[in-house]
């Protein structure tokens, strides 16, 4: 998600050392620690009161359909994947056969002066 390689978070490091020095660095590390772990408790309740007040109807509903990511990935991109299988192509059907069949790169369309 940050994309952090291993020289970015060692500078990171030295900063914090330089910045706060050794002795208040493992103190803000622990408090650092526990607002993490508390976040993540609150986030976890938030979801169960969500589900509980949803009701039974959405008992199978998974959060992570929230996330946009998965939301276009699920619902969009799967889509178009399904779009991709090979069919009848639209153009089969036309009166006019194969002559009715993409034109290739650089031609251009035929051109009627009585239809426009």
């Amino acid at each position: 998600m940050f994309d952090l390689s291993f020289t970015k978070l060692l500078v990171l490091a030295v900063l914090a050392l330089v910045i706060f020095g050794p002795d208040q660095l493992p103190k803000i590390a622990a408090q650092a620690g526990r607002a993490l772990r508390d976040l993540r408790r609150l986030a976890d309740m938030a979801k169960a009161d969500l589900k509980e007040g949803l009701g039974p109807e959405f008992a199978d509903f998974d959060m992570n359909d929230l996330d946009p990511r998965n939301f276009v990935r699920k619902h969009l991109l799967d889509d178009l994947d399904a779009d991709e299988e090979p069919g009848p192509s639209p153009l089969s059907d036309s009166p006019y056969g194969a002559a009715a069949s993409a034109l290739p790169p650089g031609e251009s369309p035929p051109y009627d002066a009585e239809a426009t």
